[in-house]
């Protein structure tokens, strides 16, 4: 039987991408084309490989178990193409990363320009999002985070320091006066980013290191990182921020920094699955970002005597 290839690449990507529309986006062809190549598949496998209803696509048992043996073959097919290709430096195909809705749009968006300028036969689909995704059963190359890495599963590299602080409008802090301890935060109305923290508990760094958690009053909570920072400019609360999103804010004074209050650091990390480590695209992408943020801009605000 002969089980072409384009039929495979339909289906595992449809899988990875979640819909028809998307798998023909990635591959360049049109939806009926990616529709009708799984429907051929199917066919010549006399077995049914996807659940399709108007609200998802899902897998059925044989599906699943089809798409993980062909996965690897597509994976090390991707290889065996870049080995003979990256001898003359250049890198082709497709790379699917996931990254953070904020730190996408703002940092590693541009940061992405000039190296797609420079391998112009590589496709980036980068998608963005502030829900946490599994990058393996999503079937992502490379996954952007802000945090501190929490599966072991995934090869990680650090690629920079994203620090965090407490600050509110000083139209605020005129109304409201400013909190002298995290425990004085329950008298004050705070803006929450519910994505990162579900609860209403916002960590602290004592001298000696000690992280230290205080309940809050949240006012005003939300599931983006750039809501927060724009609900705290206009003056509702006082709000955690990631300096790399307030930043301009605090530099055009439309935020202050409250000094008495330390966070912990955050980091930011590439992380991808192990099968995706012999990736020529996946290495040379994490080793260029990997200089793009060791002195951020956003740091600068942090510096004494800082003005724009």
């Amino acid at each position: 039987m002969n089980y072409q290839f384009p039929w495979i690449e339909a289906f595992v990507k449809v899988l990875e991408t979640g819909s028809f529309t998307e798998a023909a986006r990635v591959l360049g062809v049109t939806k009926s084309v990616v529709s009708k190549r799984v429907q051929d598949l199917e066919q010549a496998l006399g077995a049914k490989l996807l659940h399709r209803s108007t609200r998802r696509l899902t897998p059925t048992d044989v599906g699943q178990a089809f798409y993980e043996k062909t996965r690897s073959i597509l994976i090390d097919l991707d290889g065996a193409v870049e080995d003979v290709t990256k001898s003359g430096g250049r890198l082709t195909g497709a790379i699917r990363i996931s990254a953070p809705m904020s730190f996408g749009t703002m940092h590693l968006g541009p940061a992405l320009y000039p190296f797609l300028r420079r391998h112009a036969q590589l496709q980036v689909a980068l998608s963005l999002n502030d829900q946490r995704t599994d990058l393996q059963t999503e079937g992502f190359d490379l996954g952007i985070r802000i945090g501190r890495p929490g599966d072991s599963s995934l090869i990680g590299r650090k690629l920079g320091i994203s620090r965090r602080v407490l600050v509110c409008s000083p139209e605020y802090a005129r109304r409201k006066g400013m909190p002298a301890t995290p425990e004085e935060l329950r008298d004050h109305d705070c803006i929450h980013y519910l994505t990162v923290n579900p609860n209403q508990l916002w960590q602290f760094e004592r001298p000696n290191g000690e992280i230290r958690s205080a309940p809050i009053s949240a006012r005003f909570i939300v599931n983006n990182g750039e809501a927060t920072r724009d609900a705290a400019c206009a003056g509702l609360g006082i709000s955690v921020q990631p300096l790399f999103l307030a930043w301009e804010a605090i530099r055009d004074g439309r935020l202050q920094i409250l000094p008495h209050f330390k966070l912990a650091d955050d980091y930011i990390y590439a992380l991808y699955p192990q099968d995706r480590h012999r990736s020529e695209k996946v290495r040379a992408i994490v080793e260029y970002l990997s200089g793009c943020w060791q002195q951020p801009a956003w740091e600068r605000v942090l510096a004494p005597g800082f003005s724009a």
